[in-house]
C-alpha cells in the first residue's frame, strides 16, 4: 500500500488541481444556478472516480492492494452518475449525495493516512483531508435547507481547500518517489 501512494503521486496532484479549479469557478460565479452546480459536482465526482480507478489499475498491475481505490472510484462514479442522471434534483437531495460522498471519501483517506505514515513524513495532510471531508459531510447533512448559493460556496470552499491539500501531498509523494528511484539506482 505504501508504494501504491508513492508511485501514484500524480493522481493526488490531478485530484487536487481539479478540486482547486472547482473551488475557483464556484467563487468566480457565486450566483450559478443549482442545475449548473449539480452538473459541475457530477463531473467532478466522475473525474475523481476515474482517477481513483486509474490508480487502482496501476496498483493491480504492480500486484498491490487496490480495494480502497476501487471502492473510492465506485463511490465517485455513483455519486456523479446519480447526480447527472437527475439534473432536476432538489437541493436537499444534492446535499445528502454530497454529504455521503464526502464522508465515505474522508473515511477512506483517514485509513490511507494511517498506512502511509510508515512511508513518508507529512501523512497528516492526508489524515487532515480525511477529517475535513468527514466534517464537511456531517455539516452539510445537518443543514440541508441552506440556499443553493450557500451550498455552492460550501462546496467551492471544500473543493478548493481539499484541492490544495491533495496537491501538496501529491508533490510530497513525488519527491519521495524520486528519492526512491535514487536509492534504487545507488543499490544497483
Amino acid at each position: 500500500m505504501n508504494i501504491l501512494w508513492v508511485t501514484n503521486w500524480w493522481s493526488m496532484v490531478v485530484r487536487g488541481l481539479v478540486g482547486v479549479s472547482l473551488g475557483v469557478i464556484t467563487f468566480l460565479w457565486p450566483a450559478i444556478t443549482l442545475g449548473a452546480l449539480v452538473l459541475l459536482f457530477g463531473a467532478y465526482a466522475i473525474l475523481d472516480g476515474i482517477v481513483a480507478f486509474a490508480g487502482a489499475t496501476q496498483a493491480k498491475r504492480a500486484k498491490q492492494q487496490s480495494g480502497a481505490l476501487v471502492f473510492e472510484g465506485v463511490a465517485g462514479l455513483l455519486a456523479g452518475l446519480i447526480t447527472i442522471a437527475r439534473p432536476a434534483i432538489t437541493a436537499t437531495v444534492l446535499v445528502y449525495i454530497v454529504a455521503a460522498w464526502a464522508i465515505i471519501t474522508g473515511i477512506l483517506e483517514l485509513s490511507a493516512a494511517v498506512r502511509l505514515r510508515e512511508t513518508i513524513h507529512g501523512e497528516w495532510l492526508l489524515g487532515f483531508f480525511g477529517v475535513l471531508s468527514v466534517l464537511f459531510g456531517i455539516a452539510i447533512a445537518a443543514a440541508p435547507v441552506l440556499g443553493a448559493l450557500a451550498i455552492a460556496l460550501w462546496i467551492g470552499a471544500y473543493a478548493f481547500v481539499s484541492g490544495i491539500i491533495l496537491t501538496i501531498l501529491g508533490l510530497r509523494l513525488r519527491s519521495r518517489s524520486r528519492h526512491r528511484v535514487v536509492e534504487t539506482r545507488m543499490a544497483a
